[in-house]
């Protein structure tokens, strides 16, 4: 099957229905596009202009459950502009094997940072509302900016 663009609005709601967040349209290709959840982008497979559907994600097929290990309290002088540093700041921070992670501050003390490296979706059953604005075929240039590692070669 031809990866598409996808154009839809978006509610995303959690498990008790509260809004995270809406978006009025938004394109997306739904096969090989890094981030966009794999669920949501199968659940929006042939989506037609006009059709509505209800995509529900566990948590677990979102942003992972929560992670305690993430968490992390460091001093604001690891930081080159640590005293500036406020809470939901997002600052990278080097972890084993010379990968880095982003973290968002949670806490800012004085002296201290509370970080926290989930998403801050992490640990949430997730539910998009969407309804088709319009869908196509993508092309093969469009495949190719969303999908950088390919490095120019791409097959149908």
């Amino acid at each position: 099957m031809q990866a598409q663009i996808i154009s839809f609005h978006c509610i995303l709601t959690d498990k008790v229905g509260k809004v995270i967040s809406s978006t009025f349209n938004r394109d997306v290709i739904t096969q090989g596009q890094s981030g966009i959840l794999k669920g949501l982008s199968d659940g929006l497979l042939n989506l037609q202009a006009g059709e509505k559907r209800r995509i529900t994600l566990s948590a677990s097929d979102a942003y992972g459950y929560y992670n305690l290990s993430l968490l992390m309290e460091v001093s604001r002088s690891r930081f080159p502009k640590g005293d500036k540093l406020v809470t939901g700041d997002r600052v990278l921070v080097p972890i084993k094997g010379g990968e880095v992670r982003a973290y968002r501050v949670v806490q800012a003390g004085s002296k201290m940072l509370n970080l926290d490296g989930n998403h801050p979706l992490a640990g949430h059953d997730l539910t998009f509302e969407v309804e088709g604005i319009q869908s196509r075929e993508a092309t093969s240039e469009e495949l190719l900016e969303s999908c950088p590692e390919i490095h120019g070669h791409y097959y149908n």
